[in-house]
């Protein structure tokens, strides 16, 4: 992918980027299907999405990004913040040569994607059962940047920013639902990282939002017991188990699938044939 060409370039200095390693370049890949001439734009919106994940490392204490040692376990936290820092400096100085419109655009999304992370952690802090609160919360911290990516792209090439942002804003909140399940059905090999891992972290997403709703009494204090712990393979089964069960799984998928459907209604008149196979990637994917 040619932004990521940009993108090394504009890091070359740097010895601890190298370690980064490259990801699904989901923002990039919509920004350049969308206005093929905006690789620049598209290697901006990786950096700062890329400066999101080192600082979310950092916050949740991971140790593994992708599969290898985070920056933040191999350099430490300080490290992790401040090149993070230093990607998020440089992709706004040359934001700004995009013009206000696309500068607001992506900038805005960056507020709003801190936002959601800082809901993130505080819903942690206790078994957050409230949907709406959760969706809020991955529109902010996942869609936001997806929307903002897509609607700037439109904006360089003359499009309706509208659609192109509501096409994003479903793919990303459909992204994220997705990755939530992984995170369960997935082991960790595929992922890169431990398998339910978010709900060792305080994270109610929404198959255990849906899980807890569906369980009975008894079952609703075991999974209340085992919340925020290191999960045993009997645990973890028991969880996956309960939520095939009783649908958890396919009505997740369901309501990503219908997310993604709506993404594509909302710019199918611009005939762009490769979003909507992004699109459907979304919900077609094992990580």
């Amino acid at each position: 992918m040619q932004f990521y060409d940009i993108l090394d370039d504009m890091f070359k200095d740097f010895e601890e980027y190298k370690d980064i390693h490259k990801g699904k370049g989901v923002r990039g890949t919509l920004i350049t299907t969308i206005s093929p001439k905006s690789n620049k734009l598209a290697a901006v919106v990786e950096a700062i999405h890329l400066a999101s994940l080192l600082h979310d490392d950092v916050i949740d204490e991971a140790d593994l990004r992708r599969g290898f040692p985070s920056i933040n376990a191999k350099y430490g936290d300080f490290t992790a913040v401040m090149l993070g820092d230093i990607i998020y400096s440089r992709a706004f100085y040359e934001l700004i040569d995009f013009g206000e419109k696309i500068a607001k655009t992506v900038s805005n999304a960056v507020y709003l994607l801190s936002q959601g992370e800082l809901e993130d952690v505080n819903l942690s802090k206790e078994m957050n059962l409230d949907k709406n609160k959760y969706l809020n919360m991955i529109y902010k911290k996942t869609a936001s940047l997806i929307e903002a990516s897509c609607k700037a792209a439109a904006v360089a090439e003359g499009l309706n920013e509208n659609d192109f942002g509501l096409y994003g804003k479903n793919i990303g909140i459909a992204f994220q639902i997705i990755d939530d399940l992984l995170d369960v059905t997935q082991d960790e090999k595929t992922l890169g990282k431990p398998s339910m891992l978010d709900f060792k972290e305080g994270k109610m997403t929404l198959p255990y939002i849906y899980l807890y709703e569906k369980l009975d009494e008894a079952d609703k204090e075991k999974l209340k017991s085992l919340y925020k712990k290191d999960l045993s393979e009997t645990e973890k089964n028991w969880i996956k188990n309960k939520m095939n069960e009783l649908g958890i799984i396919s009505k997740c998928y369901s309501e990503a699938k219908e997310l993604v459907e709506n993404a594509k209604k909302a710019i199918q008149k611009y005939n762009i044939p490769k979003l909507e196979i992004i699109a459907n990637k979304i919900v077609d994917r094992k990580f």
